[in-house]
């Protein structure tokens, strides 16, 4: 093979190598019976406060006429469930989900975890219809810090879309398919689970979870 006939086949070879490592997945949120986890998911919890009550309900307002919910009424305002997808486990990733805060006195909020570590240590993205606001913070030891936020209005009660991309420092918040912003942060830099996130007594239901791996 030519010099050219060389550089051509690298130059293949790589492509390919980026689209192994690149791939997206819709997760099913719906596809299982009422009132079970659906496959591939496990709960947790950060901070205090009973355990979280994630479950499929019905909902006819999407085609599949179920979704994922976290329905526990707790008030504990330090108390963040999770519902953690074991399918994926990576660094550089991006997180697309559809989410509709139901009920909650203390808070209404729906939100989208990565590089979790376990329940004390990862990011979130979240949106706050109580607030009408959409944050990102960094969990570390069980500590919730925001690294940046802006305001804008989240409806209760009406489905939005809430993604985060995560690529090396950088990470790129949107929220009803408009980019918020982008901030940079090194407080974890290997890769980890992704999970769902609520706050409280935040009743939120959640659907088209979408996963797309970076590297």
């Amino acid at each position: 093979m030519n010099r050219r006939g060389l550089i051509l086949a690298a130059a293949s070879a790589a492509a390919a190598t980026r689209g192994a490592a690149q791939q997206s997945a819709a997760v099913p949120l719906g596809n299982t019976p009422p009132g079970q986890l659906p496959a591939g998911f496990r709960v947790a919890l950060t901070g205090r406060g009973t355990a979280p009550a994630w479950a499929v309900v019905d909902d006819a307002s999407v085609p599949a006429g179920r979704v994922l919910a976290q329905t526990s009424t707790d008030q504990t305002d330090y108390r963040f469930p999770l519902a953690i997808y074991d399918g994926v486990t990576a660094k550089d990733v991006e997180v697309t989900v559809r989410f509709k805060a139901v009920a909650g006195r203390v808070d209404r909020a729906g939100g989208i975890a990565v590089r979790l570590i376990d329940a004390n240590n990862y990011y979130v993205l979240r949106a706050n219809a109580l607030e009408d606001n959409v944050n990102f913070y960094h969990v570390v030891r069980g500590s919730r810090r925001q690294i940046r936020g802006v305001e804008t209005k989240v409806a209760s009660d009406q489905w939005h879309t809430l993604s985060l991309k995560a690529a090396g420092d950088q990470f790129t918040i949107g929220f009803n398919d408009k980019t918020l912003f982008t901030v940079a942060d090194r407080t974890f830099a290997n890769a980890g689970k992704v999970a769902l996130w609520t706050k409280a007594d935040s009743v939120t239901r959640f659907d088209g979870l979408t996963i797309r791996t970076l590297s």
